[in-house]
Order: structure tokens, then sequence, then C-alpha cells
């Protein structure tokens, strides 16, 4: 997103020298080592008041081991198969299958606190009455949280990124949120946001160059249990965040949802299939096909298109299904990556 931003501020707005100046500017009174490069393991700083000092750019991390996507993908990705009511779950199935079309991504609104908080950069402004959050987020949103002493409203206008408060425990910083819509998506896989949410966020900066994020969410009509996600965000230098603005209504006619698949056509693709040094599996689930591929999990699952092609539903991937003449599922084409890979059937799941 970056990358693309970047030559249109530069085209726009200024010469290259001019801009250069601007985005090489070196962050003043931050420690460095010998090398000019920030001092990430140096003392965090402090306010006037004798509070940490979370004031900066931050990039957020990543959600756990290889294989993951971040959070901002999916909240849910490490809980147990029962963690979301029958209802989220079925809402969540029903935009896969719709390949998202009806995302606040998709349609340049501010998605939720969540994917915010577990995407990209933020910038943190500090005060103590207050703290402003910046995000290079479409849109580019922003939250405000009051350090004034002020309660939660009791019966708040519902918005997208909801009300919050924050205090000091110790050097903990505490935040509570309330008062979301119900138009929010929590991450870009799908999961709802309700009225009901409570978010609960714990930010303490261990040191100058990361902070340590815990965030807790509360919502039955979304999950049969709160919960809570850790992230470790690192400071970034002599960079800013940039204005990103999206407009894509001239493109909502073509945002189409997926094919649907008659289930007894579905279930024949299902079996074992083998590539070069791996086999693949494929299920079905619901109007999908579940793909567990060692060398590709992060695509998994996958979408109709048509009768015999099903794309990604997370990148630009597909696989093409081919049958002989008495119609027998024989192989598959997975391309994507600018190469083609066939897949032979070894067994069918009713053989497996």
């Amino acid at each position: 997103m970056r990358a693309s931003v970047m030559p249109l501020a530069v085209a726009a707005l200024f010469s290259l020298p001019a801009f250069a100046q601007w985005t090489n500017f070196k962050t003043p009174g931050i420690p460095r080592l010998a090398s000019g490069k920030p001092n990430l393991s140096a003392p965090a700083p402090r306010s006037a008041d004798g509070k940490p000092d979370l004031t900066g750019i931050w990039q957020a991390g990543m959600a756990g081991p290889a294989g993951q996507y971040g959070y901002d993908y999916n909240v849910a990705q490490n809980l147990s198969a029962d963690a979301l009511t029958p209802w989220a779950q079925t809402v969540r199935q029903q935009r896969v299958q719709n390949f998202r079309k009806d995302s606040p991504l998709a349609h340049c609104l501010p998605v939720s606190v969540p994917f915010l908080n577990f995407r990209g950069l933020s910038r943190i402004v500090q005060t103590p009455g207050m703290i402003v959050i910046l995000y290079e987020s479409p849109n580019s949103p922003h939250r405000t949280i009051f350090m004034d002493g002020r309660e939660l409203p009791k019966d708040p206008s519902p918005t997208w990124l909801g009300y919050s408060v924050g205090h000091w425990e110790g050097d903990t910083l505490v935040v509570n949120s309330v008062g979301f819509n119900d138009e929010g998506w929590l991450d870009v896989g799908g999961n709802p946001q309700t009225e009901s949410l409570r978010l609960t966020e714990r930010v303490f900066r261990p040191d100058f160059g990361h902070l340590q994020l815990e965030v807790t969410f509360d919502d039955p009509k979304t999950f049969t249990k709160p919960f809570t996600l850790r992230m470790t965000k690192t400071y970034t230098a002599d960079t800013e965040i940039f204005e990103d603005v999206c407009e894509n209504e001239r493109d909502s006619t073509h945002l189409t949802g997926g094919f649907k698949v008659p289930p007894e056509t579905l279930a024949t693709y299902a079996g074992t299939y083998e590539l070069p040094g791996r086999e693949v599996v494929i299920t079905t689930s619901s109007d999908q096909l579940i793909v567990k591929d060692s060398a590709n999990p992060h695509d998994q699952l996958f979408v109709a298109q048509s009768d015999t092609e099903f794309l990604s539903s997370v990148s630009e991937v597909y696989i093409t299904f081919a049958k002989d003449a008495g119609g027998a599922v024989t192989h598959f084409t997975r391309t994507g990556g600018g190469k083609d890979e066939k897949a032979v059937r070894r067994s069918s799941a009713a053989e497996r």
C-alpha cells in the first residue's frame, strides 16, 4: 500500500528532491546506536507527568508462527471451532461466499479498531488529557482516547470506532471502549462486529523500541466467551505515515459474490491429490472447499467462480478441476504466482 501511495504523492505534490527530504527527515531526540539506527533497547521515555510516553510511529507485528496471517485478517484464527456463536459463523461464511464484496474495505469505510490495531503503521500522540492515534489505513481514520476522568457513555450513538476512555495502572495504559456499530468487521476475514462489543486494550512500553499490546474482546453475540490477543509493535523512526484516501464506488458494479455449486458436484472434488513431493487433501465446508496444502498454508478456503473453478479467499490463486469422458475428476491445476501446478487425483473422499 505504501509503495503505491508514495509515487502518487511525489507526482502530485512534490519534486523528488523535496519529497525525499520530507520522508527521510531524521526523527529528532531519540536514542541512537553508533550506526545511526534507533536504539530500540534503550529505556522507555517518560512524559512530564512521569507516565510512560507512548508517542511515536509504531509498526504492527505478526500474529504468530509462520503460516498464519495477522490478526487483521482473522482475529479468531487461534481459537477453537466453537469460539464463534452459530450466528457469527453463519455471517462469516456468507461473507466469504460473497468474496467479501460488502466489506468496509471494499467500500472505503473504516473497518474496526481491532483491524487498525493489528495492521500497518499508526502514530500515537500523547497528552495528559487525551491520546490520539492516527492510522495509515483507508481514509486515514483516527481515534481519541480521553484521559480526563470521564466515564464511558451510557447510551452512545453507535460509531465505527466506538468511544474510548483510558487510565494508567502503574506503567500500563488501560483503554476501555464501547459504542461500536454493527457495520464494522473485526477483520478482513469477516468476523462480525456488533453493538454489544466491549474492548479492553492494555499497552505497556518495556523499552524505547517496543509496545506490548493486549486486546480483550467481549461480545456475547459474536463469541461464546471473552478472549485476549497479544502483539508487539515496533517503533519506526525516520518516516511519516501517509494519507490514504480510498474511493471505490466507481467500481462497485464489479464487486460480485461467489457461484453456488450443487452439493453433489462439490462433493466429487473431495479427496487426495498428488503434487511433486507432497499431497493435497481437499474437503468441503458448506459451499466452499478446504484445501490443505503444506506448501501453501494461507490458501485454504476456496470459493467457486464456476462449477469447476475455485478462487482462494485470500489471494489471486485459483484451482481448476478436470474430468474424464465419464465425468470423473482426474486432477486439478493450481494457478498462481506465475506458474501452473498439476495435482493428480489419488483417491476420493469415500476411498480415504
